[in-house]
């Protein structure tokens, strides 16, 4: 591939990417979401909790978009400025498309897919959430909301905001469940741990990995590690037990989408090297993250 048609592709594939997850963003608002009454976390299902407002106690009935567009603008603004104008302009393509095609989707479509069963709705609901989310996540942009928030304050302030997330995620739902019924609000639930189960299955580059290799070309395997993951590595000498001959053991720790390539990329120029993957629970200390575009 031409090092000119390269970038064009990568583009086509992000916006393909992140049309097909709107189109299933706004299946799922419009289908699973609406037809079990249940209110979804982040930006998403307070813009649902407005919209429900204003039409209960108002009667009056606002665009999802102008909500959803709305609660976005200022987290959107400080992630274009702070954390990646790329990253950022295409997470805005995704609310917007996301967001314009909830309000435009045919009713007969809408109700050709509609669950009539409130568990059966958080259940697949919570799924097809998830799998909006992923090719998001793939074309390395977000849906937006929430996820604006805690990639600026990860980005900015190098602390995890999740925990914050949550807690606004059951301000929501307890809103919800005073205003309308408990019920809805523990289906909700339902919903939001469904995707984030799937979220948690399908998507693992926020994940990290170690690796432990040992290897008698330290040096070469070293530059393979530092090529292709811009992380660096720590070298040991010990004896291998079985010959009684002199090893070197590398200690590195990489994404998890790294894993596979890097441990082709040693094999081929140590065929024998000896590599150890272990699932790594917490980092403390500089760790490589790649800069958003």
């Amino acid at each position: 591939m031409s090092e000119t048609r390269a970038p064009v592709l990568k583009t086509v594939r992000r916006l393909a990417m992140i049309t097909l997850g709107a189109v299933l963003m706004a299946i799922n608002i419009n289908s699973f979401v609406r037809a079990g009454g249940l209110i979804p976390g982040g930006f998403t299902g307070l813009s649902l909790l407005i919209q429900e407002i204003f039409q209960r106690h108002l009667n009056i009935r606002i665009p999802f978009s102008v909500v959803l567009y709305t609660l976005n603008a200022v987290p959107a603004a400080f992630c274009f400025r702070f954390v990646g104008k790329k990253f950022t302009l295409y997470s805005v393509l995704m609310v917007f498309l996301s967001g314009l095609l909830t309000d435009l989707m045919p009713g007969m479509f809408i109700n050709a897919i509609k669950l009539h069963d409130t568990l059966l709705s958080a259940v697949f609901g919570g799924i097809l959430n998830a799998i909006a989310v992923v090719l998001c996540l793939l074309a390395d942009a977000t849906s937006g909301g929430t996820d604006f928030i805690a990639i600026f304050i990860s980005e900015k302030f190098r602390r995890d905001a999740w925990n914050y997330i949550f807690v606004g995620n059951c301000v929501i739902l307890a809103i919800a469940g005073s205003l309308f019924t408990l019920e809805k609000a523990l289906y909700s639930i339902i919903y939001q741990f469904t995707a984030t189960m799937v979220l948690n299955s399908l998507y693992h580059a926020y994940q990290q990995k170690t690796l432990l290799v040992i290897t008698t070309r330290p040096d070469e395997v070293y530059r393979l590690i530092r090529e292709k993951t811009q992380h660096g590595a720590t070298c040991f000498t010990g004896i291998g037990m079985y010959n009684m001959e002199e090893r070197k053991l590398l200690y590195s720790v990489v994404y998890s989408n790294e894993v596979l390539p890097v441990i082709k990329a040693i094999h081929s120029v140590d065929p024998n090297a000896f590599i150890n993957v272990i699932k790594t629970e917490q980092i403390n200390g500089k760790f490589f993250r790649k800069p958003k575009d």
